[in-house]
């Protein structure tokens, strides 16, 4: 397997020459305007993907698959819907399956738990995207676990640390896993995505996995940048189990 991140959540899987995009936010700098909900004026995506529009546009041309975890516009953006195929299989619930439906897509994979697909086995996994009344207006979010052979990656989503978190894990037992950093905040309510305290128990209730953190410096509800996080992981002795991934940085997943 190998993993590269694009930007805030969107990742690239490649499994044994198997290409998956995974919640593609693709609009240039900006392009989504302000983060509702927040006293910020700065224009989201805070930061251009990796690589040229022109790049891009190649890029995708070898996908093979799109994974989507949930609709929110840092996972799904208008963008993605304007430049992916029409027929490339998309994967995702039954929750978000008719929206996407209705955007023209005509390959819906539906997972409402498991899917063998192309010799990959995938699993949808829950997800609290908040608490209290920002978590249920934020809606059902949703993660992935990708298996092949003896390789695993944990895909959480946009997910606090929760017992069903810890339920996953204990059920597919990972060799890695994936979270989505930043204790993104709205001007009320409690963080909506995992801190560095909760990212620091994920790397503790999974000892024998490799946590990778997402999510970051993309989005201007994002509280903690990578320098934050990365001084809280090595302070509680992280450092050799939990990575941040850079914007663009291609990793093997061994």
């Amino acid at each position: 397997m190998k993993l590269q991140l694009w930007r805030n959540a969107t990742l690239l899987l490649n499994i044994d020459g198997i290409s998956i995009l995974v919640d593609p936010m693709l609009g240039e700098k900006g392009s989504m305007g302000k983060m509702p909900m927040t006293e910020s004026e700065l224009l989201n995506p805070l930061v251009d993907l990796p690589f040229s529009r022109e790049e891009l546009k190649k890029k995708l041309e070898g996908i093979d698959a799109v994974a989507v975890t949930h609709l929110h516009p840092d996972h799904w953006d208008a963008d993605a819907v304007e430049l992916l195929d029409k027929n490339i299989p998309v994967i995702c619930s039954e929750v978000i399956a008719d929206h996407i439906a209705e955007q023209g897509f005509t390959n819906i994979l539906i997972v409402n738990d498991h899917l063998q697909w192309k010799n990959i086995e995938i699993s949808t996994t829950k997800g609290q995207h908040g608490t209290g009344e920002i978590g249920e207006k934020m809606g059902i979010v949703n993660g992935f676990v990708f298996k092949k052979d003896n390789q695993s990656v944990y895909i959480a989503g946009d997910t606090i640390w929760y017992d069903e978190v810890a339920a996953e894990i204990a059920q597919h037992k990972p060799k890695h896993i994936i979270v989505a950093g930043g204790a993104a905040t709205f001007s009320v309510g409690d963080p909506i995505i995992m801190t560095s305290e909760d990212i620091a128990k994920v790397c503790e209730y999974a000892p024998e996995s490799t946590v990778w953190v997402t999510h970051l410096e993309a989005v201007s509800h994002c509280k903690e940048d990578r320098n934050f996080i990365q001084k809280k992981i090595i302070e509680k002795g992280l450092g050799n189990q939990c990575l941040l991934l850079k914007d663009g940085e291609e990793v093997i997943l061994k």
